[in-house]
């Protein structure tokens, strides 16, 4: 089956980046979703403040299965980031692999 990444790229006001550091351990600490290989989290290199979320999923189904597996501190937490966020700035991109291209 092929696999999904989805990503979520934004801007975080400098003076809000302790408190999204914390808020993004602990989305970590819960996101353990059937389906979902790996989230990860990256500062842009050269742009101060712009941040990358990087979400891996195995199949199609558990990536579009995502949103409902969610449970309700996962959801406030997602919103705190939302609200964090430098309006304008959010960027999604959702990837989808090739055919053949995996090694399964």
């Amino acid at each position: 089956m092929p696999k999904v990444i989805f990503t979520i790229e934004y801007e975080i006001p400098a003076d809000k980046k302790d408190e999204y550091i914390s808020v993004i351990k602990e989305l970590k600490s819960l996101l353990n979703t059937e389906g979902l290989e790996n989230y990860s989290v990256y500062e842009t290199k050269g742009k101060n403040h712009h941040y990358q979320e990087q979400y891996t999923f195995n199949s199609v189904e558990a990536y579009e299965a995502f949103d409902d597996d969610q449970n309700e501190r996962i959801n406030i937490l997602i919103n705190k980031l939302n609200d964090m966020t430098v309006e304008g700035s959010t960027k999604y991109t959702t990837l989808y692999e090739l055919p053949g291209n995996n090694s399964q």
